[in-house]
C-alpha cells in the first residue's frame, strides 16, 4: 500500500513539474539557448517562439530570437527582435550590442556607433562594444576617436592583442607611424603573427 501511495505521489509531482515547465518561458528560452549553441537553429527558434507566446514581455527570448535570425542572415527580422528586447528591457546591453552589429552589416555606421555607445553606457567595461565602435569609427575615418576606443580597451585589459593591432593600424593611418609600429610590435609580442606582416609592410620603409 505504501508503495502504491509513493507511486501516486511521484506521478502527481512529476505531472506538476511538467505542467509548470510547459508554461515557463524561461525554460523554453534556456532550451532554445542550448540548441542555439549546438547550431540547431530551427529547433531553437521553435522553443523561443513558444517562450514569447507565453510571455510577450520576456526580453531575453526576443534577444535570442534576434540572434537566431541573424544567423540566417535575416537582418531586418533580427533588428525587429532586438528592438523588442530593448523596448522590454532598456538596460539590456547585449541587445544594444547585437543591434549595433546588425547595423554594421547594413553599413549604418552612425547607427551602430549609437548602439555601441548605449551598451557602453550600461556597462562601462564592455570591451567588445568599444572594439566594434572603434571599427565603425574606422570606416568613417574618424581615426582619433577610434584610437581612443582602442586605448580604453587596453586600459581595461592591457593584454588585449586585437586592440593593440587595431590601434597600431589606426595610428599609422592617422600619421603617427612610430607609435603605430610600437603597437603592432606589442601585438606581435602578444602572439598576433599578422602584426609582423603589417610591420614589414608599413614600418620598415625609409622616410
Amino acid at each position: 500500500m505504501r508503495a502504491v501511495v509513493s507511486f501516486i505521489c511521484f506521478v502527481l509531482i512529476s505531472g506538476g513539474l511538467i505542467a509548470q515547465d510547459s508554461k515557463d518561458p524561461k525554460g523554453y528560452t534556456q532550451k532554445g539557448r542550448e540548441l542555439y549553441e549546438k547550431h540547431e537553429f530551427m529547433e531553437a527558434l521553435l522553443n523561443v517562439n513558444k517562450a514569447i507566446e507565453l510571455d510577450k514581455n520576456f526580453a531575453a527570448a526576443y534577444y535570442l530570437r534576434g540572434n537566431i535570425k541573424d544567423n540566417f542572415d535575416d537582418r531586418h527580422g533580427a533588428m525587429k527582435d532586438y528592438n523588442s528586447a530593448i523596448e522590454k528591457n532598456p538596460k539590456f546591453a547585449d541587445a544594444f550590442f547585437a543591434r549595433g552589429n546588425v547595423k554594421m552589416k547594413l553599413q549604418d555606421f552612425y547607427g551602430a556607433i549609437a548602439d555601441y555607445t548605449s551598451a557602453i553606457t550600461i556597462n562601462e567595461n564592455y570591451i567588445e562594444a568599444y572594439f566594434n565602435r572603434g571599427k565603425a569609427k574606422q570606416y568613417l575615418q574618424a581615426y582619433e576617436d577610434a584610437i581612443n576606443d582602442c586605448s580604453k580597451i587596453i586600459e581595461i585589459n592591457p593584454k588585449n592583442v586585437d586592440a593593440f593591432y587595431m590601434r597600431g593600424i589606426l595610428r599609422i593611418n592617422f600619421g603617427d607611424v612610430k607609435n603605430g609600429c610600437l603597437d603592432l610590435s606589442k601585438a606581435g609580442e602578444l602572439g598576433d603573427l599578422k602584426a609582423y606582416e603589417a610591420i614589414k609592410e608599413k614600418c620598415n620603409q625609409k622616410d
